[in-house]
């Protein structure tokens, strides 16, 4: 098998490096997205998608790709640009995109937009907060995380991020009078080292969640959309959004095994169901998938 091959794209704003993993059949190419997670968190699942050409990427500001207009914050609509030059970059036609958590909101923008680029995309737990029922105080716990990782530090905003995240079921409308959780309590640290380029907590943190899909858009797309979800995920703010966009959609839910992170293999130190998982996203991508 021919070896990856990484490639250099400027775009608006940034330098974008993406690979190219070479795959045995001629069928249409995979690419894989996360946000802010780079090219590093898909080496386990492309590895199990060796009969395609799979494309994966760092986002604007994050890993390899720099960005060059040096803007504090990052906006779905950028990272979708980024993407519409990306596929245009590899001369291959409609590609099919599997895309993760703020990927998958990106992927949004980008069907929205640019839906003759994409064949099928699977949405993957795209957290955006505009679409659940307890949308303002998401709204307001996410601002509160990047304000606390301007105000205190990474430890401090992380910690209220992890909260956020693995918090089951509806934020009350006074969320803001429960005791903030202790960086301790997450093996985190408290004290502040002064850096501020974190590119979840500062950069993509407020854009990312507070995006509205474009339903009418989406809907008259020619792209076919999955929306699926982790079954270990259910009640945590990104399956709720992820079921809500497939309700705007009026698809059904696709219920993929394991949770947020179920595709990863030990990358960042974190293990899913991989195997499983890709076994999910192949019958999605080939229109056998869909369940509620």
């Amino acid at each position: 098998m021919a070896e990856t091959e990484t490639r250099t794209l400027d775009t608006a704003g940034a330098t974008l490096r993406y690979d190219v993993r070479p795959g045995t059949g001629t069928g249409t190419p995979l690419l894989l997205i996360g946000s802010p997670m780079d090219a590093t968190g898909f080496t386990t699942l492309a590895s199990h998608f060796a009969d395609r050409t799979v494309v994966t990427y760092d986002p604007r500001g994050v890993g390899r790709s720099e960005r060059t207009d040096g803007a504090a914050e990052t906006l779905p609509e950028e990272h979708a640009d980024d993407l519409v030059r990306l596929i245009e970059a590899l001369g291959a036609g409609p590609v099919d995109v599997f895309a993760s958590s703020g990927g998958a909101v990106n992927a949004l923008a980008l069907v929205a937009r640019r839906g003759d680029l994409v064949h099928t995309l699977v949405a993957h737990e795209p957290p955006t907060a505009q679409v659940v029922p307890d949308r303002e105080a998401v709204l307001g716990v996410c601002a509160d995380v990047h304000a606390t990782y301007l105000r205190e530090g990474w430890g401090p905003g992380m910690a209220k991020f992890l909260a956020l995240t693995s918090r089951k079921g509806l934020f009350p409308a006074d969320w803001a009078e429960e005791p903030a959780p202790s960086p301790a309590a997450f093996g985190l640290p408290a004290e502040d080292d002064g850096s501020r380029g974190d590119p979840l907590l500062g950069q993509n943190m407020r854009g990312c969640t507070s995006y509205r899909p474009d339903f009418p858009a989406l809907r008259a797309a020619p792209t076919r959309i999955v929306v699926a979800a982790g079954k270990e995920s259910e009640g945590e703010f990104a399956a709720r959004a992820a079921a809500a966009v497939a309700e705007g959609l009026g698809t059904p839910l696709a219920v993929f095994p394991s949770h947020h992170g179920g595709f990863l293999g030990g990358e960042f130190g974190q293990h899913g169901a991989p195997a499983e998982f890709a076994e999910a996203l192949r019958a999605a991508l080939d229109g056998s998938g869909d369940s509620v």
